[in-house]
């Protein structure tokens, strides 16, 4: 079995992602980001599917134009594990906040 394995700085919270035999197949994770103002008008989640190849889905998200408050977005990560890792660690060089997030039936995580 293969396993990536990412621990955010910002939070110490631990990512794990299982994936069968090969790098090459595809997995697929659940995560919350909290962006903070000064990326809210930066292609943060265009850029993890032009720049690291991933399918994003966005299942969720909380962004308020000119509040000056930090935004949330539920996304789905779809790709294989290299292309995860690249773009989870593109998010920590930019320091915005990644949570793991489990169970997408009924977990109650609602930005």
């Amino acid at each position: 079995m293969e396993a990536i394995n990412y621990r955010s700085l910002t939070t110490g919270v631990k990512l794990t992602v299982v994936s069968p035999v090969s790098q090459s197949s595809v997995t697929q994770i659940r995560l919350r980001l909290e962006i903070p103002p000064c990326y809210q008008q930066e292609p943060v989640i265009s850029r993890l599917i032009r720049e690291h190849g991933l399918i994003v889905n966005i299942t969720g998200a909380k962004l308020g134009k000119n509040t000056g408050l930090q935004g949330c977005f539920d996304l789905e990560l779809r790709g294989t594990p290299p292309q995860i890792c690249s773009g989870l660690t593109y998010l920590q060089s930019l320091n915005i906040k990644v949570m793991g997030k489990a169970n997408p039936d009924g977990d109650g995580w609602h930005c």
